[in-house]
Order: C-alpha cells, then sequence, then structure tokens
C-alpha cells in the first residue's frame, strides 16, 4: 500500500517514514498542506497520514478539501490536539481514524493494516491461498507450515500477489507499491524479485501473464 505522510517535524516524519518502509510500505514524505494536496491530486497514494499542525495550512483544511475531491480515499489524523471536540471535528470532516501523538508505532501499523484490509480482499490479518499463509500482523510467510525467510520487498511483493487472488496486478501497479516516490528501479529488478520468490514457493504458484504482469490462482 502506498502511504502518503504529510508531517512538518522532519525528525518524527523519518522515524515514522522509516518504521513504516520496514512494515511493507511504499511512503512518500511531505511537509506542507500543498504539498500533500498535490500528492493527493496526482493519485500516487492509497492512504494518507496527515498530522494537523501544518506551517502554512491548518491540516483540517487538507482534510475537507481531500474529502470534497476524495471522498473515498483513506485518511488517518496524527494530532497532539486531543481534546474530544478536535477528534470529533476531524472524524466529521471525513477522517477514517484518529491518533494523538505521542502514539505507539504498533498501533499505528496495526491502523493501517485495517484500512489495507479494507481496500484490498483480505478479510483479516491471515491470508491463506494453497499451502501458502501470510500472517500480515506478525509479517511472517508459511508454506505447508515451514516458515519462510523473505526480503522486505519479497514480502510485500507476495502479499499484493496473495490479495489480488485470481485477477492479474500489472507491473505497473507492482511497482507503485514496492518502490517509493522518487525511487530508482532498475528495469529487470521486478523480475529479480518474481524470480527469488518462486524460489520458495511452490512451483508455478506465481504465474506470468506475458506482456501484463503476474498472479496467482484463487484455487
Amino acid at each position: 500500500m502506498r502511504v502518503l505522510l504529510v508531517e512538518d517535524d522532519q525528525a518524527l516524519a523519518q522515524g515514522v517514514q522509516l518504521a513504516l518502509t520496514d512494515q511493507g510500505f511504499a511512503v512518500n514524505h511531505v511537509n506542507t498542506g500543498a504539498a500533500a494536496l498535490s500528492s493527493i491530486r496526482s493519485g500516487d497514494c492509497d492512504a494518507v497520514v496527515l498530522d494537523l499542525g501544518l506551517p502554512d495550512m491548518d491540516g483540517l483544511d487538507v482534510l475537507k478539501q481531500t474529502r470534497h475531491k476524495f471522498p473515498r480515499l483513506p485518511v488517518l489524523v496524527l494530532t497532539a490536539r486531543d481534546g474530544v471536540d478536535d477528534r470529533i471535528r476531524g472524524l466529521d470532516l471525513g477522517a477514517d481514524d484518529y491518533l494523538v501523538k505521542p502514539f505507539a508505532l504498533p498501533e499505528l501499523f496495526a491502523r493501517l493494516r485495517v484500512i489495507e484490509r479494507r481496500l484490498g480482499t483480505a478479510t483479516s490479518h491471515l491470508i491463506t491461498v494453497g499451502p501458502v499463509v501470510l500472517d500480515s500482523s506478525a509479517h511472517q510467510v508459511q508454506v505447508d507450515g515451514e516458515a519462510l525467510t523473505l526480503s522486505r520487498r519479497e514480502y510485500v511483493l507476495l502479499k499484493l500477489l496473495l490479495e489480488s487472488a485470481g485477477r492479474i496486478k500489472t507491473r505497473e501497479q507492482i511497482e507503485a507499491s514496492l518502490y517509493a516516490w522518487g525511487e530508482e528501479v532498475a528495469s529487470n529488478a521486478l523480475e529479480v524479485h518474481i524470480s527469488n520468490l518462486r524460489k520458495k514457493l511452490p512451483k508455478d504458484f506465481i504465474k506470468t501473464v506475458r506482456g501484463v504482469g503476474y498472479s496467482v490462482s484463487a484455487a
């Protein structure tokens, strides 16, 4: 899932961005409301983590404008404003969730996983396709009960394919989920990840749809 992190506290933003990346999210960070709205309009994110205390405009105004044009884009609000009235206003303006600073990173991860499940096909933290079981809460994968050792991008790639079991994911869709904005991607990087992943999974588990992308069977 591609997350837009809108936070003007540079130290906090770096910590959150690194932590989310380690959890398998592709993260883009901006530090102003104007930059946030520009990124949202470009359509390059699946969810927004939005701080309300921005230097150029109130985060609630960003939320309001986002909701007006993109009513289905999930927005999780981060704020130091812990008053009940502030929370109610944020939720009334369309925030999907609300975290008050300081917050525990595992709680942020859990709330983003809820959003991710809502966007995808998974209805729980366990995704099972044939002999392959992915636990998004524990960040683990098993095949026939045996744990696999996967790199971060291998894990994200497999998760993406499992959540879309029975459907084709295009190369562009996969690369957008694997890599952050502005990150240089080698022309054969996806094929390398697919090849490495296939060596760890049952034969023919990942299918190539020539000229389009990849898929796994829903059966």
